[in-house]
């Protein structure tokens, strides 16, 4: 029976030749073993085995990276905070299509559905309003589209968390306006009859003349109070409507605002001189 040892040039005889006191050991030249090609052909192939089964290992451990980070939605944005860790894509909600598919074909079949949908989800949908049940009051001094102050009154000093949804607001009612997105010369949809199935003539609506939104300044604040500069531009109600009916929501749900006025050099107790942090005012990019 042969046993597979390492092979080297030569062998040390660790035989003693006993001379006087002393042990030397002497050197014994011997011829490489016949079975060394054998032993190096199966170290070969073991560091080969050993190296693929690495690769192979380094592999998949970058393939499931790379299809954690495709599974990752939280970059995806969602609402004013994104959307949190474990929350459904109802994008991809299939029950959510089924009522959109059916709502033009059968609307009182899809609205059945939708009330159901509400009622079991109600708890994950709802939320506790924070705002004011009184109504918001709106006012008009001398407002011009083209250079005017949009003034706000909340019943509280409004926390970061409420600056940041009106700055939202306002921001999201300028893109749209700008886009020209709130043109009461071009409404087809909303003045078509409900009981047909709608329609819209693309050459009509790109006869129609253009709106926009010109420029708009910063939120600025001071304790309860705040205003913004807006330059419209083209007169079109239909802007202002689409802020109020946003701010009334806001003001019921959110955070309570008494009253916007639209208009006017001046504001109840607002300041001009007041600018700094310790007095309560600061200004927010839009």
């Amino acid at each position: 029976m042969l046993i597979l040892q390492p092979c080297l040039p030569t062998v040390v005889s660790l035989s003693p030749l006993i001379s006087g006191q002393s042990t030397k050991y002497q050197l014994v030249h011997a011829k490489p073993l016949l079975y060394t090609p054998l032993y190096s052909r199966l170290y070969t192939h073991v560091t080969r085995v050993r190296t693929m089964n690495l690769q192979s290992q380094m592999e998949m451990s970058d393939s499931d990276e790379e299809m954690e980070d495709e599974s990752d939605v939280s970059w995806r944005g969602a609402g004013f905070g994104g959307r949190e860790d474990g929350e459904k894509d109802y994008d991809r909600d299939p029950e959510f299509a089924e009522i959109l598919g059916s709502c033009l074909d059968d609307p009182e079949k899809a609205r059945s559905k939708m009330e159901d949908r509400l009622r079991k989800k109600r708890k994950k949908i709802l939320h506790t309003k924070t705002g004011s049940a009184n109504p918001m009051k709106v006012t008009f001094n001398k407002f011009d589209f083209s250079n005017s102050y949009i003034w706000f009154e909340f019943y509280n000093a409004p926390l970061e968390k409420d600056i940041s949804l009106i700055c939202d607001t306002i921001r999201s009612w300028h893109i749209v306006g700008r886009l020209g997105g709130c043109n009461s010369m071009n409404m087809q949809l909303s003045q078509s009859p409900f009981d047909k199935r709608p329609t819209y003539d693309a050459i009509q609506g790109a006869k129609v003349s253009p709106t926009t939104f010109y420029n708009i300044g910063d939120l600025e604040i001071q304790d309860n109070l705040a205003r913004i500069w807006v330059d419209i531009g083209t007169s079109e109600p239909l802007l202002l409507d689409v802020l109020i009916n946003a701010l009334t929501q806001i003001s019921s749900d959110y955070i309570g605002i008494k009253q916007v006025m639209f208009g006017g050099s001046e504001f109840e107790t607002w300041r001009e001189n007041l600018k700094t942090e310790d007095a309560g005012y600061s200004v927010h990019k839009i």
